[in-house]
């Protein structure tokens, strides 16, 4: 796979991975560089999603690292060590392949220290018994190949000026290991899988509560993609955990996934859910608000659930979220003329034809958020970029050319929605009148 990142006139960023990997980057500093290289990570932990993507393809940040050839503490970047939940497994809250559930903890400091972050990991989902028992070889199904450390930046860092408002907070990354946004129940015997995200979920948070966040001030619960997703999901029940007193709130970056017609008139992603729910069990603990009226495979959805969220939240989205595009819009299953090919993976590359659909794609995700956003006490800020998660890669999350919708990036407008310094009802004009976005285009096959 070749990604190219666009970002402003002074930066381009190449990643080849096959057997190895190599990496040229050219502009800015070493820790700009670095910083952004991180940040891939996490966007790439997005993109994996069960049967759409054979494979885990995400780079890790040690082989990362090991290419470019830096070192970590010359780099200056804040690495956060892995912690395995001991108390899990007697909840039955282990991962797919039964090993513990972990997450990476860095402690608050002077005025943020009885305030807490909580990102829940993303990287997509399994729907069938052959894609689960891949997970349990990668880290999404197993902590024994998670990574011992992993670099805090976006709004994870601890750098006041890279994350100005969240820096000091007390910051937690759960590992995502379960394949359903933590919200399976049930076991595959013959397959050996564990469907235990809800409990994952469950035994993390009390573990947090037992750290000191069960006396927050204020909290925040964020995630990006299928960790978006799982935020989204989690919101109320999250804010259940503190007090009347302790300001919550919830943030879902690219977790606004759509219940779209896909090119060939079908619905991939319906299907695709459908597989996830049903296997792992999840309609147990899917909204109840929603399971009486609608199948449980609609109720994973975040448009048929918002309405319900009574929790403040935060939707962050781009109108042509990559891997919608290339995974729910136009999969190779829905494209097998290959028209679609070239025009998913580079948007430079489309006709007129396929930017009108790409449109009503768009129209269709600011209908839904703009319905949720209606109430005041919510935020939006849905640019029109080609990407898939901004706030955990700091290039997109906070930087000297970072994505703006007016005078406002996306750090500015998270820290205004939630210390009530503005309402923030963001949304971009359609493509291709923003030229601060940080466009990706995928090449090869």
């Amino acid at each position: 796979m070749h990604i190219h990142v666009t970002r402003g006139a002074n930066i381009s960023l190449e990643l080849f991975f096959m057997h190895g990997m190599s990496i040229s980057i050219r502009g800015e500093n070493k820790m700009n560089k670095l910083n952004l290289l991180f940040g891939l990570v996490a966007l790439f932990s997005g993109l994996a999603v069960g049967s759409c993507i054979q494979g885990d393809r995400t780079p890790r940040a040690s082989e990362i690292l090991a290419n470019v050839g830096e070192d970590n503490d010359e780099a200056g970047l804040l690495m956060v060590p892995l912690t395995l939940i001991q108390s899990a497994s007697g909840k039955g809250a282990v991962c797919l392949d039964g090993s513990l559930p972990a997450y990476h903890f860095n402690p608050g400091f002077g005025s943020g220290a009885n305030s807490w972050l909580v990102n829940l990991e993303g990287g997509g989902w399994c729907n069938d018994i052959r894609t689960c028992v891949y997970r349990k070889t990668s880290r999404h199904g197993s902590s024994n190949y998670m990574e011992k450390e992993i670099p805090f930046t976006g709004i994870m860092s601890n750098d006041p000026a890279m994350n100005p408002d969240f820096y000091n907070w007390n910051r937690v990354k759960v590992r995502y290991c379960d394949g359903a946004s933590f919200k399976g129940e049930g076991y595959d015997k013959n397959a050996s899988l564990h469907f235990r995200g809800q409990r994952i979920y469950d035994a993390a948070m009390e573990e947090l509560l037992s750290k000191g966040m069960r006396d927050a001030d204020q909290a925040l619960l964020s995630g990006c993609s299928a960790g978006g997703l799982a935020v989204i999901q989690h919101c109320d029940e999250f804010h259940g955990l503190f007090s009347a007193i302790t300001k919550v709130k919830c943030l879902a970056d690219a977790g606004l996934f759509l219940d779209a017609v896909d090119v060939a008139g079908g619905r991939t992603l319906r299907n695709f859910y459908e597989g996830v729910v049903d296997l792992q069990g999840a309609v147990v603990n899917l909204p109840k608000s929603c399971t009486s009226q609608l199948e449980g495979a609609l109720c994973f959805f975040p448009q048929n659930i918002l309405n319900n969220i009574q929790t403040p939240i935060f939707l962050l989205n781009t109108g042509y979220d990559v891997w919608q595009i290339q995974e729910s819009l136009a999969p190779k299953s829905a494209d097998p003329t290959g028209y679609w090919k070239y025009c998913k993976k580079n948007y430079t590359t489309c006709d007129a034809k396929q930017i009108q659909f790409l449109q009503g794609f768009r129209d269709q995700m600011l209908n839904t958020a703009n319905f949720i956003s209606s109430a005041k006490q919510n935020g939006l800020f849905i640019n029109s970029c080609f990407a898939h998660c901004q706030t955990e890669r700091q290039d997109t999350w906070y930087g000297d050319n970072s994505p703006q919708i007016g005078n406002q990036t996306v750090a500015k407008a998270v820290g205004d929605w939630y210390f009530d310094r503005e309402e923030v009802k963001a949304v971009d004009c359609a493509y291709p009148c923003d030229s601060t976005c940080h466009n990706l285009i995928f090449r090869g096959s």
